[in-house]
């Protein structure tokens, strides 16, 4: 009988599980706490096109920078600790945006919280493999599921708190999650320390893998898909309320409440998709059904904003079903942990790469057009673009044979 598949989820591991779920709590609410609020925000600091495009692309291009370089790290300090720093980065990033008088030092609080949270991206799919690897597919669908609703709760939220307490506070709030979160990994490293043992023993990234990786199909498509998900998931979280106030004549409040339906669709993504990519051969069709929700939801804010609005805000949101849908595969299409760090890192690093184009590009086509018309055609494009990498995910085969055959 294998015992690591009879092994239950939460005795010797509850920590863990804890701490998982506690860092997907933080990934998201920096990112989407902004945007609702940037009218109370403008009162004091002037915010330009150029501003809020560049806040907006600041996540992806923090995620990429930061997946580049974690696995690096990895192989020296091994997994928690630098979470820990990466939680005390996120920290520090909320209370810096909470106390910011000035444009600039709303930017440097935002890259020191999206630092923090571009290793969490990168470490949290190789944690679930040490820690869980005989629970991937389900704990890869509660840490995606608490992530999304990272991103649904701070939209609804940010106008009402604005509104009660000042801008500074619905920004520097979330600081007390990161707090939170820090309690069982650092309890964690404590007992390490004291008792000399070490938590599951598992490889480290191979520098001679992460030197390969560019040679691989499977890596590229994964990172195409994770991209196209970020690309459009950060242009909407940018400049969906703004959209949605010129296009659909909705209120502020009410665009801050679609906003939060449009991340709250990544719920069902990531309760649904996990499971069905562990078990389908092929998950070429998982792509192909992101693309058309990608394109409906675009086309129907194009030329029908102010009917069933709702509607395609939530198929706009269905879209990047590609997330968990990528994470997945992550773990999916490697054999060893070693493999995981390593495509996690390149994954996520060329995924918000591009991905960063997504929210200044959006805000420039706007800029020059006046309208909405193009930064939707330009969204269009790229969901479309992605239909190639689906041809090349279908196929279920491993990253370390792909490797192996590009010697």
């Amino acid at each position: 009988m294998n015992t690591a598949s009879s092994r239950r989820l939460w005795p010797g591991r509850g920590l863990a599980l804890l701490g998982i779920i506690f860092v997907a709590a933080n990934l998201r609410n920096a990112v989407a706490a902004l945007s609702p609020i940037v009218t109370e925000i403008n009162v004091d600091i002037p915010l330009s096109t150029v501003s809020i495009g560049v806040l907006g692309m600041l996540p992806p291009v923090c995620f990429a920078l930061f997946g580049i370089f974690t696995p690096m790290i990895t192989r020296r300090h091994g997994l928690e600790a630098p979470l820990v720093l990466a939680l005390i980065a996120i920290l520090l990033g909320h209370l810096t945006r909470g106390l910011s008088g000035s444009i600039t030092m709303l930017i440097i609080g935002s890259v020191i919280a999206f630092a923090g949270l571009g290793i969490g991206n990168v470490l949290l799919p190789p944690l679930v493999k040490k820690y869980f690897p005989d629970r991937v597919g389900l704990m890869t669908s509660v840490y995606v599921t608490v992530v999304s609703l990272s991103a649904l709760v701070p939209p609804l939220i940010a106008v009402p708190v604005a509104d009660a307490a000042g801008w500074r506070v619905s920004l520097g709030i979330w600081m007390l999650l990161a707090l939170l979160a820090l309690v069982p990994w650092i309890t964690m490293l404590l007992r390490h320390r004291i008792t000399q043992t070490p938590g599951p023993v598992v490889d480290e990234a191979d520098a001679a893998i992460l030197g390969r990786l560019w040679k691989s199909s499977i890596a590229w498509a994964i990172a195409g898909v994770f991209a196209a998900s970020s690309l459009n998931a950060y242009a909407m979280f940018a400049w969906l309320p703004q959209l949605l106030v010129d296009t659909a004549g909705v209120s502020p409040a009410q665009a801050g409440t679609l906003l939060a339906v449009y991340a709250g669709m990544g719920i069902p993504c990531a309760l649904i998709i996990p499971v069905l990519t562990a078990r389908m051969a092929n998950v070429g069709p998982l792509v192909y059904i992101g693309v058309f929700l990608f394109v409906a939801g675009d086309l129907g804010l194009l030329f029908a904003p102010e009917t069933l609005t709702w509607l395609w805000v939530s198929f706009a949101g269905l879209g990047p079903l590609f997330f968990p849908l990528a994470l997945v595969l992550i773990n999916l299409r490697t054999r060893t942990h070693a493999g995981a760090v390593a495509l996690s890192g390149f994954v996520q690093s060329v995924g918000y790469t591009l991905g960063a184009l997504g929210p200044l590009v959006f805000g420039l086509l706007h800029e020059l057009s006046g309208g909405w018309t193009w930064p939707l055609g330009f969204l269009l494009a790229t969901a479309l673009a992605i239909i190639i990498a689906g041809t090349v995910i279908g196929r279920p085969h491993m990253l370390e044979d792909d490797l192996e055959r590009s010697r």
